[in-house]
């Protein structure tokens, strides 16, 4: 396994994934409200849930992840 990342603090080496991160926290703190989390496991498969079967997303035609793949018929 090659880690993505050359250089430490330099999020340019791997813009994709710093800016998926990005939005991650954002949706995580800002619309689950992360900073009143009991549990951090349950709060973690709550927003992976949520990410794969109800937030669409431009990319897929405004689908979810789940409705894509099963459209493509996987």
């Amino acid at each position: 396994m090659k880690h993505s990342m050359s250089r430490a603090g330099t999020p340019t080496d791997n813009p994709i994934m710093e800016s998926i991160n990005g939005w991650m926290k954002d949706e995580m703190f800002y619309d689950f409200g992360l900073k009143h989390c009991d549990d951090i496991n349950k709060f973690i498969k709550a927003y992976i849930h949520w990410f794969n079967h109800e937030r669409p997303a431009y990319a897929l035609q405004y689908k979810t992840p789940h409705q894509y793949k099963h459209d493509m018929g996987y």
